[in-house]
């Protein structure tokens, strides 16, 4: 065992979810679970693990250092092989270039912590969108854990012999309309082929024989929010189909700034929302929800062979909802 650190943070935990399916067992203050039990459902380090965070980039306010030294404590103890970094690394208004001093005030020197000295895989949100697009592209020749090797790619990790994991990075906001007509605000979105990414989609998913799908990108299909609608119609158009064609497990995103996770009529899919890593906000009540939380925080993702487990920490490393996807 690498330490007993958060060990006794999940001993400190006031709620522990932990679902099965659609079923959720629920403990409250004074019902925790055995250190054993807590010890056996967290400690994912042995399996193919990785840590996923999003909308970064507060210049170290709100609950951003806070966040991030906790993603550093419980990497120590999970051993994430590398960070999913789903959008809005940079708020406002984005970068300008490769040395714009945002890189320093919103990603390296918050994510200072040890055990996030590892690859960083990162897709494009909305924010990055009203600055310099490309430059986020290229900040992979300035940072050696910055791996962006386009704006959407894929990641094939082997879990044993013939059971793989596909993970699609995708780029949400040229596949919508509120983005793509209006250069102003997002001046690169609209250049972007909307069509050629979704059909590198489809066959990318297509020819995939992993046993797991995982999909990863800024913006939710489904999700409670009071932000415009036209960013979820025009994925359930366009994305979805192609994940409930291609037996897609879950599609991982950020943006709406509170944890989530929904399940809709028809769709095998989990849809899960990480929250923000800086400042998140109040939960908007969705007919298709099993679980949210308007706190900050960060997701790992864990896969096995025959299972699925997204774990959700909040900002004081409090495990607040574990979900597992059995096959």
């Amino acid at each position: 065992m690498k330490s007993e650190k958060l060990r006794s943070l999940i001993l400190t935990a006031l709620i522990f979810v932990f679902a099965l399916g659609q079923h959720a067992v629920v403990y409250g203050q004074g019902d925790l679970p055995t250190p054993e039990d807590a010890q056996a459902l967290t400690k994912l380090d042995g399996h193919f693990t990785f840590l996923i965070a999003s909308d970064l980039g507060r210049n170290g306010y709100y609950d951003q250092k806070q966040v991030a030294e906790m993603m550093g404590e419980v990497a120590a103890i999970a051993e994430p092989e590398f960070i999913a970094m789903v959008g809005d690394v940079h708020h406002f208004q984005g970068v300008r270039s490769v040395q714009d001093p945002l890189w320093l005030t919103n990603f390296e020197l918050i994510y200072k912590h040890p055990e996030l000295m590892i690859t960083w895989y990162p897709v494009l949100g909305n924010h990055e969108y009203e600055g310099s697009s490309q430059a986020v592209l290229d900040y992979s020749g300035v940072s050696r854990r910055w791996v962006m090797p386009d704006r959407y790619y894929a990641v094939t990790e082997s879990l044993s012999e013939g059971v793989e994991v596909l993970l699609l990075f995708i780029d949400t906001p040229p596949l919508i309309d509120k983005y793509r007509d209006n250069p102003v605000q997002h001046p690169d979105a609209g250049m972007q082929a909307m069509d050629r990414q979704l059909a590198w989609i489809d066959a990318t998913l297509g020819a995939s024989q992993a046993r797991w799908k995982i999909v990863l990108g800024h913006h939710p299909i489904y999700a409670g929010t009071t932000k415009d609608e036209i960013e979820r119609s025009d994925l359930q158009e366009r994305l979805q189909p192609l994940l409930d064609k291609h037996g897609v497990d879950a599609m991982v995103s950020g943006h709406i700034h509170n944890f989530q996770h929904n399940r809709v009529p028809g769709s095998e899919v989990d849809y899960f929302v990480n929250s923000s890593a800086s400042q998140s906000r109040e939960v908007v009540p969705f007919e298709g929800t099993l679980f949210a939380n308007p706190d900050s925080g960060f997701t790992l993702c864990t896969v096995k062979e025959e299972e699925l487990i997204i774990t959700f920490v909040d900002k004081n490393g409090k495990i607040i909802y574990q979900h597992s996807r059995v096959k």
